[in-house]
């Protein structure tokens, strides 16, 4: 009998400390006008950001546990938990198995994705493929989460994007289709451009390499807006062929929460009504890793998302990594 992978819970969590636009254009006032560029070019109006004590993983446990609760779940009842960042704990060991500890699921075994912010649709994937091939895994944690404004330079303007948060889901076992089909793409010619380039083995951390700021997370060329405005319809297409469903078959569409007029762009290329789509990057920022399973519980709570729906979800990380992932959304999901 065939076994398909379902999600049955979804989470969302950001930290209480609250940065505003407003804020930011006072710490930037030698910068005209700059905090207004992106603002406009972007749609964020403000982000929130974790107490500075906080690791990645305190990000991602109140998610995890929100998306359990919300599928009737314990802890003790994970299989498996897969972990998308990139601002993680620690180098090694992986962030993945510090939540497992956290959230006390003695039961599952863990490990990190680092496909960055195509991380959450990376995952869910994973999550049924493992469900479909593995007669033991029955409940798979998905979570994505994002720290990244405490890899940043406080006086590098660029930090204006990043948002810290956490969105999660749980994914089970089922014996109807929830999973429809995957699809990657990936260039690795433009890993130079946007990163933490110090403290790995291309360059060990060092006192020279901290001082100069490269232990930071560093944007070096911007993106072409090609990669997303292009690769979003081709990536959905190509969900849609290996679905073998049509694109007007799309009842509801989530993308990188990065820039607002990029995803109307898209949805206008796909010949979608904007009202299938969602986002949260103006009241969250950029929050990468985390932003598709942040926009999709949000989606859901707002009663956007509904039992029988066909979702997509559209991710686009720095690497750069594109995946995306298509579900049909079953009774179990508890919205």
């Amino acid at each position: 009998m065939a076994r398909y992978g379902t999600i049955t819970g979804t989470g969302s969590y950001h930290p209480e400390i609250e940065v505003t636009n407003d804020e930011l254009r006072k710490r930037f006032a030698h910068l005209p006008d700059f905090v207004d560029k992106m603002e406009e070019s972007s749609g964020i109006r403000k982000r929130w950001f974790a107490p500075d004590n906080w690791a990645t993983s305190d990000v991602a446990l109140p998610a995890a546990r929100q998306a359990l609760e919300r599928a009737k779940k314990t802890p003790a009842e994970v299989d498996l938990i897969l972990l998308g960042t990139d601002s993680p704990d620690y180098i090694t060991p992986a962030t993945s198995v510090v939540l497992q500890h956290k959230l006390g699921a003695k039961n599952a075994g863990t490990f990190d994705i680092g496909c960055a912010c195509a991380s959450f649709p990376t995952g869910l994937s994973t999550a049924a493929g493992f469900i479909a091939g593995n007669a033991s895994i029955r409940t798979v944690l998905v979570v994505g989460v994002y720290l990244m404004h405490k890899l940043a330079d406080p006086n590098d303007p660029m930090i204006f994007f990043y948002g810290d948060g956490a969105g999660a889901a749980v994914v089970e076992v089922a014996n109807n289709p929830g999973f429809i089909s995957s699809a990657f793409f990936a260039d690795g010619s433009y890993h130079s451009y946007w990163g933490i380039y110090s403290g790995g083995t291309f360059e060990p951390a060092s006192e020279e390499a901290v001082k100069a700021g490269r232990t930071k997370v560093r944007i070096i060329n911007r993106y072409p807006p090609e990669v997303n405005h292009e690769g979003w319809p081709k990536l959905v297409r190509k969900l849609a062929e290996n679905g073998n469903f049509k694109i007007s078959d799309i009842d509801f569409i989530i993308f990188t929460q990065v820039r607002k007029p990029s995803i109307e762009l898209v949805m206008e290329n796909l010949g979608l009504p904007v009202e299938r789509t969602h986002t949260i990057m103006e009241e969250m920022g950029y929050t990468g890793s985390a932003c598709i399973g942040m926009a999709l519980h949000d989606a859901a709570l707002k009663g956007k998302v509904h039992s029988g729906d066909l979702i997509v979800l559209i991710g686009s990380g720095v690497g750069y990594n594109q995946a995306g992932v298509a579900f049909r959304i079953g009774s179990e999901l508890g919205i």
